[in-house]
């Protein structure tokens, strides 16, 4: 997905906890996919990039016929709560690279969706995070 993005000029950011799912190394997994746009696109490009790869628009997500899981796009600007400053980092992945949040950021991320949405499987994920 990253480098799809990357391919067609979209800079964007991946958080919440698909982030989180790549440094918990699988033991936490995520159904959704979000970026955070660093940058300017159009709706349609960012159309037109997802459909490349077969995700289509539904409503404020993307889906895919094959696949289970779907992916959003949160408005931005990209932070932690009301904190922006954010570290980000790149990974390669088989499929290109990723721009993501860094390890420190994605735990930080966990611990701001336990405190606002009183969500205790976040806090076990932040933890994880954070003993890696």
């Amino acid at each position: 997905m990253g480098a799809t993005l990357r391919r067609h000029g979209i800079n964007a950011v991946l958080t919440g906890g698909a982030c989180a799912a790549l440094y918990t190394r699988g033991a936490y997994q995520s159904v959704d996919m979000d970026f955070v746009l660093a940058g300017s696109t159009t709706q349609a490009h960012l159309d037109a990039a997802l459909a490349s790869i077969g995700f289509v628009r539904a409503g404020d997500r993307y889906v895919h016929d094959h696949l289970r899981f779907y992916v959003e796009f949160p408005r931005g600007p990209l932070a932690i709560g009301a904190d922006y400053r954010v570290n980000t980092v790149e990974r390669r992945t088989r499929y290109g690279r990723l721009l993501m949040l860094s390890a420190t950021d994605s735990c930080r991320d966990r611990l701001a969706a336990f405190y606002h949405w009183n969500d205790r499987q976040s806090l076990h994920v932040a933890v994880i995070i954070a003993r890696r």
